[in-house]
């Protein structure tokens, strides 16, 4: 994989301070960028980030909002590539306070468009989730709309030729907020653990993937493009079982002492997710391990009777046995997590 595209240039990470942006920084200055910009609203994480890494030269701190159009603007001014990773991801607290949404996942997407183009930017790529594909709340409709401004933007950038593309995440292990933490803090505890669905099935994927293919997508779009990694579909019953069987004995916990309330499904949510729209699926180019769904540059040619499967209704979940190797690998099972 050849990320070239980075060496030498000037970076701005929109929201680096969150999970996903503290795995992908140091992926970015492996390939020997100029600077990398580091912009958040957190106050106190971009602070702990600069302890983290010490005195740089090739870093720079910028407190900021994606939802100020004028501060993205003035960071964005001589950055040669964008990663706009900022959002709000909570589904139950986007469902309760929806504008805010709006706001930065909308808003705060164009504020980026336009400020790219403002500065001649050359490349940006939008984290985007699969909460976008036919949306049923209140997150995912704004990151689907995000979506569609990202590819739009190939068709009314005029005589400016900033690539923008988008990649499409399942639920990221681990990151600040998921499952994976909910369930820890509730073992620790002692219990209970509650689950809205066990049948209830997510496409999972590590922090290292989703950084991994936020770099890559950046170096194989041309325009418009979503990236769709391939991910294992997880049954949330086995999920929950597999914390409480292995993370309770870390914490002095016997897991037949740990209750599972399951509490059914929470506003705005899916008992299943999809990766892409049917129509998306007969389009899509299959890689060897991501699906690449094409922009509005172009003609593209529909195959009805290639469509790829994508909903985790339709994909067998993998075994109990599976998810522990995953959670195992990615270090869930240990008491610094």
């Amino acid at each position: 994989m050849n990320e070239s595209y980075l060496k030498n240039k000037i970076v701005l990470v929109i929201g680096v301070t969150g999970s996903l942006g503290r795995v992908l920084l140091p992926k970015i200055l492996a390939h020997s960028p100029k600077a990398v910009r580091l912009f958040s609203r957190d106050e106190a994480k971009l602070f702990e980030l600069q302890q983290e890494y010490g005195p740089r030269s090739d870093l720079r701190h910028f407190i900021g909002d994606v939802r100020d159009a004028e501060r993205v603007r003035r960071a964005a001014e001589g950055a040669q590539v964008v990663f706009h990773l900022a959002s709000l991801k909570h589904v139950p607290l986007c469902e309760y306070n929806p504008y805010e949404a709006v706001k930065t996942n909308v808003v705060g997407t164009q504020n980026v468009i336009e400020a790219a183009l403002a500065n001649g930017v050359e490349r940006v790529v939008y984290t985007s989730s699969d909460k976008a594909v036919s949306p049923t709340n209140t997150m995912g409709a704004t990151k689907l709309l995000a979506e569609r401004l990202i590819s739009s933007a190939v068709q009314w950038r005029g005589t400016r030729k900033t690539i923008f593309s988008a990649v499409r995440f399942g639920n990221v292990l681990n990151s600040r907020g998921s499952v994976i933490e909910v369930f820890k803090k509730q073992i620790r505890k002692g219990g209970p653990v509650t689950v809205t669905d066990p049948e209830m099935t997510r496409f999972m994927m590590t922090l290292s993937q989703a950084a991994d293919l936020t770099v890559r997508a950046g170096e194989l779009a041309r325009g418009g493009e979503v990236f769709v990694l391939k991910m294992p579909v997880i049954r949330l019953g086995d999920l929950v079982e597999t914390m409480v069987e292995n993370y309770a004995p870390l914490v002095n916990r016997k897991p037949s002492d740990i209750a599972i309330d399951y509490i059914g499904l929470r506003p705005g949510e899916k008992r299943f997710e999809e990766l892409m729209t049917h129509d998306e699926s007969v389009i899509a180019r299959e890689l060897p391990d991501m699906f690449l769904i094409p922009g509005w540059s172009g003609d593209v040619k529909q195959e009805a009777d290639k469509a790829i499967i994508s909903s985790s209704a339709l994909l067998e979940p993998i075994s109990k046995e599976e998810v522990y190797r995953l959670l195992h690998g990615e270090g869930i099972f240990q008491l610094d997590n």
